[in-house]
């Protein structure tokens, strides 16, 4: 069922819109319609009712601010009144009741929005009052009597019919006796008049806005969201029909960046699986057998017999850091990532690492867990925490002080100290309880190690989960027994690599020299035929794998456009060669910049002409013989620079931070030639990677013989990078080569590595270590068991 479907997305010709009946089709587009209408409709009503809502909310903060500056006015009018009728009316107090009393509360009675005046002797008995307001006012109004009994003035609003009254009431006294009071009212019915006038008036206005604004808001709408919403629409059409991968400008604006990063998403899965597709049907045809990310999953699932698979390295796919005050991804530099990531994507397993980014313990959950890839979750990332005393004497100190300057053979000494091989032992313990924690109370368990980090880890699993099927692939090479026998403790680092089933190397002779160390070191007995060791009743197979890259039919990202890759570095228009390494005194950098040193002294047409870029990821950088290294090849960059630079142009272009993967996919597309030249490597899977990049087939790739990746890569050009000559013999070569040839060498090395990608690696891996029996138990260990 979904190879048909596939299918269909494949075919060009499908368009299931067209393929309708007509009045369906009309149906559908009418229906589109009347959903964009009614759509319009409610946003014109919410932004009415929303504008009207807020226009109200502040026009009664308006109306309330009014009334109470309406209030204090009045409030400070019938003080200043009652102050200066007090001066009048005190003198005629107590004794006085002649109609001079009434004369004077008449005359003052008569003024604009002044309801009457009233005075009360000391008892509350009203003396006088004004005639217009006797008729109305029956009752003592409780202020009087308030004033009289604190002796103070006292004022407030009460209701009297038709409208509100404002009291204020002055108590009269002379030298120090009360004598009455006197009563200001006030008609306060105005204030309520002018605040309903401006609701009113605010009522029209809001109105006329709400409207306005509506009207505005909905060209804006149609014209900056409509619009672009109706493109994106019609893209999303063509990309299902013909398989547009190019997006609307319009959404690149920010309101759209959410959206055009998850449709870019969509439309990557889309063309991932017309390209699986159209690939199924091609290989079909051809009888052919490649292996893919979804045919990995469903071998491992048939393998596994749907026992979790689980991955343990040092280096973790994707670290959390903090960038000024937000969380940035990073996928560190790593050719272990770049292979063992789409295994983990393809078989949804869990990848157990070091987290060693700083905000990395802020993004998981209560068991250190999170899904990765942040914006795609894929698989499950557990993540490990270690003090800096462990990571500096188990990582920086044994791990690449010692065994890795031990097994490149790259002239540099190994350290070996005893306190780094006591943390060394720590964190293998530490991740071997990681592990158990994972597989509690699974039945046979997968578990694939990874490289020189772990030696200890399979015997430490093994021994509390003898139904594990563990492998552990060792991604550096082997050296021969008299070269490893330096390590104080190869007993122990063989003992807990044999705990193991199944050990594997990246080529044969890497096999055969960790054989002959386990047979010169360990008590057992070798298997030469079977490659296996045998001791203590556990067999151990051994077995070359050559690690590859995911290899895409059509490239991922923008298009290599090499003018604007060139401008964006700075270079200018010329021959361009590429380098991408960790810097790492194996990888042979500084040999590589002598052999380009010596390419341009002995033909001198090629300056100003050729650039090379070199892009080198600072690494382990707390190890001082890589400070050293980092400086040196700085130095060196700078020294051949400043020896041949003319104008603008310099021969060197050394970028010293990580790339992302597409950044680099990019720079490989763009290159006339790039240079590997590896001291001593494993595999190198940047020759890889440069290789399943050059869809158009062009390019050279100059490989140092010492590099696993050798061994298939026969169509390169293979130099010894120790021979200065040749590497510059070399580059000539590779920028002389008659195009035919270059082709046709490219053509067979792409199609080495699409026929032994990383999914015909893990494939191969997990095939080999699913036929090894495991171990019947009696019952499976829980983690509460392990020491």
């Amino acid at each position: 069922m979904g190879g048909k479907f596939y299918s269909v997305l494949a075919d060009p010709s499908c368009n299931l819109l067209k393929k309708l009946p007509p009045g369906v089709a009309r149906g559908v587009q009418a229906n589109d319609s009347l959903a964009t209408m009614r759509i319009s409709v409610r946003l014109i009503v919410a932004m009415i009712l929303g504008v009207m809502l807020i226009s109200f909310v502040f026009a009664d903060s308006q109306v309330q601010a009014q009334k109470r500056s309406l209030r204090n006015d009045l409030e400070r009018r019938a003080q200043v009144l009652a102050e200066s009728l007090a001066v009048s009316i005190e003198p005629l107090l107590p004794n006085d009741r002649s109609k001079k009393l009434g004369s004077l509360v008449e005359r003052f009675g008569n003024r604009e929005r002044l309801a009457g005046v009233a005075v009360y002797d000391s008892r509350a008995t009203l003396l006088a009052m004004t005639a217009g307001l006797a008729g109305r006012l029956h009752d003592l109004p409780s202020a009087v009597g308030q004033a009289l009994a604190v002796g103070q003035s006292r004022g407030g609003f009460f209701p009297l019919a038709p409208a509100a009254m404002h009291i204020y009431v002055q108590p009269l006294d002379r030298d120090g006796s009360l004598l009455g009071a006197l009563a200001i009212f006030h008609d306060a019915g105005y204030i309520e008049a002018q605040s309903a006038r401006i609701w009113r008036q605010t009522f029209r206005t809001v109105l006329a806005q709400a409207l306005l604004i509506s009207l505005v808001t909905l060209l804006i709408v149609r014209w900056s969201i409509v619009g672009p919403i109706a493109k994106t629409a019609q893209w999303l059409r063509e990309l299902r029909v013909r398989g547009s991968m190019q997006p609307p400008n319009l959404l690149e604006e920010d309101l759209f960046k959410p959206l055009l990063h998850e449709v870019r998403h969509l439309t990557v899965s889309l063309a991932s699986a017309r390209a699986a597709a159209e690939e199924e049907a091609r290989l079909r045809e051809a009888s052919e057998s490649l292996w893919t990310a979804e045919r990995l999953r469903i071998h491992v699932q048939q393998r596994l017999a749907g026992s979790p698979l689980l991955a343990v390295s040092n280096r973790e796919p994707y670290m959390h850091v903090h960038r000024g005050k937000s969380v940035e991804v990073v996928v560190p530099a790593s050719g272990l990532v770049t292979a063992l990531e789409p295994i983990l994507r393809a078989c949804d397993g869990t990848w157990i690492a070091h987290g060693a980014g700083d905000a990395d313990r802020e993004t998981v959950d209560g068991r250190d867990r999170l899904r990765v890839p942040p914006d795609d979750p894929q698989y499950p990332l557990r993540r490990v925490w270690l003090t800096k005393e462990e990571e500096q004497g188990y990582y920086f100190g044994f791990a690449n002080e010692g065994i890795w300057p031990l097994c490149h053979i790259a002239h540099t000494r190994p350290t070996f100290r005893t306190e780094d091989w006591e943390q060394y032992r720590r964190v293998n313990q530490k991740f071997a309880q990681a592990v158990l924690e994972e597989i509690d109370g699974v039945e046979s368990p997968a578990v694939l190690v990874q490289d020189y980090h772990f030696a200890l880890l399979p015997q430490l699993v093994k021994q509390e989960r003898p139904d594990a099927r563990l492998a552990i692939f060792w991604h550096i090479p082997w050296p021969n027994p008299e070269a490893f026998g330096i390590c104080p403790w190869q007993r122990e680092m063989l003992e807990g690599l044999l705990g193991a089933d199944l050990i594997g190397f990246h080529i044969q002779s890497h096999c055969n020299n960790f054989l002959q160390t386990v047979d010169s070191v360990l008590e057992s007995r070798i298997e030469w035929e079977r490659f296996a060791v045998n001791r203590r009743d556990h067999l151990t197979l051994v077995r070359p794998f050559p690690i590859s890259v995911e290899f895409r039919e059509t490239p991922e990202g923008a298009p290599a456009e090499r003018e604007t890759i060139l401008r964006e570095l700075g270079v200018q228009n010329g021959i361009l060669g590429v380098g991408v390494d960790r810097v790492d005194y194996t990888k042979g950098i500084p040999e590589r910049f002598r052999g380009i040193e010596r390419f341009l002294e002995k033909f001198p047409a090629y300056q100003g002409r050729f650039t090379f870029v070199q892009i080198g990821a600072p690494s382990r950088t707390e190890i001082p013989r890589y400070r050293n290294f980092c400086a040196e090849v700085e130095q060196e960059a700078d020294r051949i620079n400043r020896r041949f630079e003319k104008g603008k142009w310099k021969p060197i272009v050394l970028l010293k931070k990580h790339h992302g993967h597409r950044e680099i996919e990019r720079l490989y597309r763009a290159a006339d030639v790039c240079l590997v030249t590896s001291l001593h490597d494993g595999m190198n899977l940047v020759a890889k990677e440069f290789v399943a990049a050059r869809h158009d087939e062009r390019g050279v790739l100059i490989l140092s013989r010492f590099t696993g990746a050798s061994r298939e890569l026969r169509d390169a050009l293979l130099v010894n990078p120790y021979d200065i000559e040749q590497l510059a013999e070399a580059i000539r070569l590779a920028l002389e080569l008659d195009p035919e040839e270059a082709r046709a060498r490219m053509r067979r090395m792409r199609r080495i590595v699409r026929e032994h990608n990383v999914y015909r690696w893990a494939a191969t891996l997990v095939t080999d270590l699913s036929e090894i029996p495991i171990e019947e138990t009696a019952s499976i260990k829980t983690v509460g068991t392990t020491a």
